[in-house]
């Protein structure tokens, strides 16, 4: 049990805890005995990508520790595939110019792309990203806006906005500029993935809206204000013009502007169309009863979407703008190439084929939601795992900070229990460089990682998984060709041939202690201690900078006689894997 202290201090630096204080006291305030509700949107336009899932993650923690609590809790996921699709996305298998066709439609009314086994657009991208929540152990109850708005749950909600189209009107004219149109529209509008910039060191914006400046909020008809738009009955596009509603009777004239159809319904039985999103967000707030929902740090500017639709759901819908905070932005650090997902993001179905779910939950609970922080795709994902192996070390003995351990915590396990965990998690880059030596060979790779610790030899892969799948996965996906390991086949007699006596006596040592030294630990003292013994100092001497020196002279050499590069694999793990018999050959014995 911690002490009072440590409680104290854990609930004082661990930003998940001040929140879920914050929510519960807001909650009791608001709808005292009721579930807490909190809320998350995305909008299945495209990949969607890491950023958008600090959209999910932030509400997910906060859920999470308040369900620890014993509290009862519902973190909606709002599936935005009622919204319009704007535009072909770039790089997406099975998608080419055709697709503009569609531009208007609903997203659950766009083909699939080619080949996929989903039955629109909006299906397709959603089921990676379920796949993915899954594995992250998020629990979230899915609603899908298609379904709302078609089956005319918002009836009441959309007759009212249009009652009071005029003080929504008034509402938005406070913002908006003839100097600044993007303003009027709202730059974001909510929580739809924006077109995508450089992907090595890219910043994924992670609540910026599909709705960027292009959005329509309902401005701009001579007829007057209207908050809602209808989808056209016979081009399904929302390329329409409300030409005349009629409060009383409910009726509405619309024109769409793309094929020339006109139509009149009543808005008390129509349910193909939508509010605006600036109207859309805050009516949802109200009829949800959202308690907590985080945005991007784009709505912090005037204008808004939520800004804007603090004012709305007040003055309009009777309601209460949600708590939460505005959250930074997620950066990614060098992809090589994309392995699945492609449309130029990252996904956290990519990510999640590199690292194990525990340390990507990680990554978004040790940093408050306004700092902004990377997720690596290079080496670094290597410096990544000893940091996070580290840290489940001070977890075990008692060592670690207390917002440390909360957020170890947070990550390893939710209120439903633990998530699935590697059984000897073996050091990330020594499982890489394995695979990429034995370019995945099953029997290779289980004698190398077996003699690692003779003394408690590794006697199923299935130990070391799944974290050995991930290092295989970052091999073949993330790492360049050219920067792959190939063992040579034959000794380098030229080389070996120039050594001098100095060069021939390091490979003698060498190869004199390998038998009693092969282990990993045991060949890391070897390398190491060779140009120490050369020096005349002990094996466990400490280094100067002339020793550092010769032992970076004696590595390379190592290193070109057995992959013909200056670098590579950490030495002890290369000759493991090369194997001894092997090492005695390419070394010249």
């Amino acid at each position: 049990m911690p002490t009072v202290a440590e409680s104290q201090t854990s609930t004082e630096t661990d930003w998940v805890s001040r929140f879920a204080d914050d929510v519960i006291a807001e909650s009791e305030r608001r709808a005292p005995g009721k579930p807490v509700v909190v809320a998350s949107g995305l909008s299945p336009s495209g990949p969607i990508h890491l950023g958008n899932l600090r959209e999910v993650m932030t509400p997910h923690l906060v859920a999470d520790e308040i369900r620890r609590r014993g509290h009862t809790v519902r973190h909606l996921i709002s599936w935005d595939d009622y919204d319009r699709y704007r535009k072909v996305p770039n790089g997406v298998p099975g998608v080419d110019s055709t697709w503009a066709e569609h531009i208007g439609k609903p997203l659950t009314s766009v083909p699939a792309p080619a080949g996929s086994a989903h039955p629109n657009w909006a299906e397709h991208f959603k089921a990676a990203m379920t796949e993915a929540l899954d594995e992250l152990g998020v629990e979230y109850d899915g609603i899908s806006q298609t379904e709302q708005y078609t089956a005319g749950t918002y009836r009441e909600q959309i007759l009212h906005a249009m009652k009071h189209r005029a003080d929504i009107d008034a509402v938005l004219d406070r913002y908006r500029t003839k100097k600044d149109p993007a303003a009027a529209q709202g730059k974001g509008g909510g929580k739809k993935p924006q077109q995508q910039k450089k992907v090595d060191e890219a910043e994924l914006e992670a609540a910026e809206g599909s709705g960027a400046a292009d959005e329509d909020d309902g401005s701009g008809n001579s007829a007057g204000y209207f908050p809602y738009k209808p989808y056209c009955g016979n081009c399904e596009k929302d390329l329409t013009v409300v030409t005349s509603y009629d409060d009383d009777t409910t009726e509405l004239n619309y024109t769409c502007s793309a094929c020339g159809f006109a139509e009149t319904v009543r808005l008390s039985e129509f349910n193909r169309g939508k509010l605006v999103w600036k109207v859309d967000w805050p009516m949802r707030w109200a009829y949800e009863g959202v308690i907590f929902e985080p945005s991007g740090v784009d709505h912090s500017s005037p204008g808004s979407s939520f800004v804007v639709g603090g004012q709305i759901v007040r003055e309009v819908f009777d309601g209460v703008q949600p708590i939460g905070p505005m959250y930074a932005f997620v950066g990614i650090s060098g992809m090589a190439k994309m392995s699945s997902s492609k449309g130029g993001v990252p996904t956290p179905a990519d990510a999640l084929k590199i690292m194990e779910a525990p340390l990507l939950r990680w990554l978004y609970a040790r940093r408050k939601p306004n700092q902004s922080f990377k997720i690596a795709f290079d080496q670094e994902i290597q410096r990544l795992y000893d940091e996070w192996d580290s840290l489940g070390r001070k977890v075990a003995d008692g060592t670690v900070l207390p917002a440390d351990a909360a957020a170890y915590s947070r990550a390893v396990r939710t209120a439903a229990g633990e998530l699935p965990s590697t059984p000897r998690p073996l050091p990330y880059r020594t499982l890489a460089s394995v695979a990429d030596i034995t370019a995945g060979a099953e029997d290779q790779t289980l004698r190398i990682l077996g003699e690692l610790d003779p003394a408690n030899p590794l006697t199923s892969l299935d130990e070391a998984r799944p974290r050995l799948d991930r290092a295989e996965n970052w091999i073949t996906t993330q790492v360049p060709a050219e920067a792959r390991t190939i063992v040579r086949d034959e000794p380098d007699t030229e080389l070996l041939g120039s050594l001098d006596d100095q060069g021939r006596e390091s490979l003698r040592l060498l190869l004199e202690g390998l038998d009693t030294h092969w282990s990993l630990d045991g060949l890391t003292t070897l390398v190491y201690g060779v140009p120490k013994v050369l020096a005349g100092l002990e094996p466990d001497a400490k280094p100067t900078p002339e020793l550092k020196a010769a032992q970076r002279s004696f590595f390379a050499l190592l290193y070109r006689l057995l992959v013909s590069r200056d670098t590579g694999p950490r030495l002890p793990t290369l000759l493991l894997a090369v194997g001894a018999d092997r090492v005695r050959r390419l070394l010249g014995a």
